[in-house]
């Protein structure tokens, strides 16, 4: 997994209104069927990390074969990219089809940037795993199409678990803690938690069936003063008191992968490109390295995830529209979805293609939360939220300073509540 992806996961900006561009001479002749696109170019831009080479060779090749027109494919930094995008979609030749995190989609689409797709969606769409497809959805209304996925498991180093006599993964938040209490009692740090993973949070959220926001009459308002919330909360507090790591800062300040690289820490919780960074800076800690799923409460059913990730949009203001739609049944389909799931160990948009994911440790680790993982609130409005800085961070860090969750709401909630009032 490629660290780029953790780009997908947020919102950085707030988006501009996007002024989309529609024009006379979109796709009259609709479908034209095979090789019926000839002369036609189709721009695609997709992000750093997320097409491999041979894959989007193959993928340029067939849709060429198949629809007569040539793919032009741009390749885009996570960096700076909403401002990017957003000033493509006012203009008069957008890209026609682009990744969008999955975040991200609700602020394009109440823009009037994003194309609906309900007719791909009827075509290719029945069995879309319903979790994931349920981010490319805005106000009932099909505007994107998932395409893949990742969430966080427990990285861990097997010697620190060996030496601790820990033989097995945890299978429940209660073994999970009582491995916490082995490899502390060894000296060594059981696990790297900063004060911040508020990504983490949300999973915690998620698998205590919570929200964190509300509605108000006919405004989005905090729900952090909600039990489940709260609950979630305190359970985030257990793990970090097993951890050295400052309470004021995320999992990338600094860099959790670097921490445990040292070979001193028993875990950490993490994404697919992480790993990687650790064997960067130490090579020795590789064969150290070992996953699994993050326990839930009951052994049958893991903890609740953050799914982070990406789905495809066409551009409102694209001149082939349906150019667009064929180039989405193409790269969507059984085979370009599972080879790419193959290649990048994502997790695909659909169950039935998750046995390309065997024989990739984090995959298969991450398998089993994705079932029961969700979203950040797929509202518009909370692009301005996770701006820095970022209020639920500043709620995690009060909390794991000793104010309850129930103060920790009341210091932050005005904030949160000036950021959800933003326009958009």
């Amino acid at each position: 997994m490629k660290r780029k992806l953790i780009a997908a996961i947020g919102v950085a900006g707030m988006l501009v209104s996007i002024a989309a561009c529609g024009s006379d001479d979109k796709d009259k002749d609709k479908a034209k069927g095979p090789g019926g696109y000839k002369g036609e170019t189709l721009t695609f831009w997709a992000m750093d990390g997320s097409t491999p080479d041979a894959w989007l060779a193959e993928l340029t090749a067939e849709f060429e074969k198949k629809t007569g027109a040539k793919l032009k494919y741009e390749k885009q930094a996570w960096n700076g990219i909403q401002q990017k995008l957003t000033t493509a979609l006012s203009e008069e030749n957008p890209p026609d089809v682009f990744e969008i995190g999955n975040t991200q989609t609700p602020a394009y689409a109440k823009t009037g940037g994003l194309a609906e797709l309900a007719d791909v969606k009827k075509d290719i769409g029945a069995d879309w795993a319903a979790n994931l497809s349920e981010a490319s959805v805005f106000e009932g209304k099909q505007y994107a199409v998932p395409w893949y996925f990742t969430n966080r498991v427990v990285v861990y180093n097997k010697s620190v678990f060996k030496e601790a006599g820990i033989t097995a993964p945890p299978k429940t938040r209660a073994e999970f803690f009582t491995a916490l209490d082995k490899i502390k009692a060894k000296g060594k740090e059981p696990i790297y938690m900063p004060g911040q993973n508020w990504y983490h949070f949300v999973g915690l959220v998620i698998g205590q069936g919570g929200e964190l926001v509300k509605k108000d009459g006919d405004k989005w308002v905090s729900n952090l003063s909600d039990p489940k919330v709260q609950a979630a909360a305190e359970v985030y507090k257990k793990f970090q008191s097993y951890s050295t790591a400052p309470k004021d800062k995320d999992e990338a300040t600094p860099q959790q992968a670097d921490i445990f690289a040292q070979g001193k820490t028993g875990a950490f919780v993490g994404v697919g490109w992480e790993p990687a960074t650790a064997i960067k800076a130490n090579p020795a800690i590789e064969k150290e390295i070992g996953y699994f799923t993050f326990p839930g409460e009951t052994a049958d059913k893991p903890e609740g995830v953050f799914l982070g990730g990406s789905n495809l949009a066409v551009a409102q203001g694209s001149k082939k529209q349906e150019l667009a739609k064929e180039f989405l049944k193409i790269i969507l389909s059984d085979k370009y979805e599972g080879k790419l799931s193959k290649l990048s160990g994502v997790i695909p948009n659909k169950e039935s293609l998750n046995s390309n994911l065997a024989g990739n440790p984090f995959s298969e680790a991450a398998m089993p939360a994705s079932k029961v993982g969700d979203t950040t609130p797929l509202i518009a409005e909370w692009a301005a939220v996770e701006n820095a800085p970022n209020p639920i961070k500043t709620y995690l860090t009060a909390v794991m300073n000793g104010k309850t969750p129930a103060d920790a709401a009341k210091q932050v909630e005005a904030e949160f509540n000036k950021r959800l009032a933003q326009k958009q």
